[in-house]
């Protein structure tokens, strides 16, 4: 006779793999804890957590949405580059219309997720997905 899972289990190991996910793009795009964290809106503390691995809390409807569009830039990125600006390029000084010479990590830490989805269109517009 089997023994029946707690009912949660499934919801922790989709959240232990959006944090993985946002955790690898953030250290391949070279972020440091502390831009990381800000892009992710959540405490130094608690990003050093879902670094570890150890992060036990839940993830909001906030932190999947980040969590959303931080996976999609860096797949559109990696549509379109496919190279090493696959991963500078959100730490890169851009002179595009929307990021008027800031990169884009920094405008999507300080606007948060409205330009962040501004950011994901924007590379979608890039490589014809618009």
């Amino acid at each position: 006779m089997a023994l029946a899972q707690p009912a949660f289990a499934p919801a922790r190991q989709e959240e232990a793999v959006i944090v993985k996910a946002v955790v690898k793009a953030c250290d391949l795009w070279n972020l440091t804890n502390r831009e990381a964290a800000q892009l992710f809106d959540v405490p130094i503390a608690t990003w050093n957590r879902m670094k570890a691995g150890d992060f036990k809390g839940r993830l909001d409807q906030d932190k999947r949405m980040r969590a959303s569009l931080i996976v999609g830039i860096f797949k559109g990125l990696r549509l379109f580059f496919n190279g090493p600006l696959t991963y500078q390029w959100p730490k890169a000084v851009n002179t595009g219309p929307l990021f008027s010479g800031r990169s884009p990590v920094d405008l999507m830490i300080e606007g948060g997720i409205p330009v962040m989805m501004k950011v994901r269109r924007y590379l979608d517009g890039l490589r014809g997905g618009l």
